[in-house]
C-alpha cells in the first residue's frame, strides 16, 4: 500500500475519531520499541501505524484495551518510597520550611538585579 486513506482503515475501526486514538496509541507503542507487523521501509511511525490498521494484521481490540489502560494507569509509589507530598505533610520540619519559603516569596518578590548591561542601557 503506497498510500493509506480513511476508507482503507474504516472497516477495522468504528469511526475516524477512534482511528486517530488507536493510531496514536500504536505510534506510542512503535516509538517505545514494539515491532511493526508490516514492512516499515522509510515510513514514519504514524504511516506505519495506519498501514498496520488498514491491513488488518494488527489486533485492534488489544490496541483499544491498551489505549484505555493508558488513561487509567496512575503512577504508583513503591512501598519503600514516599511521594514528596506525603513526606512534606507528615514531617513538621518540612512543613515549616515550606511555610517559611512561601512567606518569603510573598513578602519579598524577586526583582531582577541590575547588571552592568542594564546599567549601561539606563544611562543612555
Amino acid at each position: 500500500m503506497a498510500r493509506i486513506t480513511n476508507s482503507d482503515t474504516l472497516p477495522f475501526v468504528e469511526s475516524r475519531y477512534e482511528l486517530g486514538m488507536l493510531a496514536s496509541q500504536r505510534v506510542r507503542d512503535l516509538n517505545g520499541g514494539a515491532e511493526p507487523v508490516v514492512d516499515k521501509g522509510n515510513d514514519k511511525p504514524t504511516v506505519v501505524a495506519l498501514r498496520e490498521i488498514a491491513t488488518g494484521k494488527l489486533d485492534v481490540e488489544n490496541l483499544r484495551h491498551e489505549f484505555i489502560q493508558s488513561y487509567k494507569d496512575t503512577p504508583a509509589v513503591a512501598e519503600d518510597e514516599e511521594s514528596l507530598e506525603i513526606a512534606s505533610a507528615e514531617d513538621p520540619k518540612l512543613r515549616e520550611i515550606d511555610a517559611e519559603l512561601e512567606n518569603t516569596l510573598i513578602a519579598d518578590p524577586v526583582e531582577p538585579e541590575e547588571t552592568e548591561d542594564t546599567a549601561d542601557l539606563s544611562a543612555e
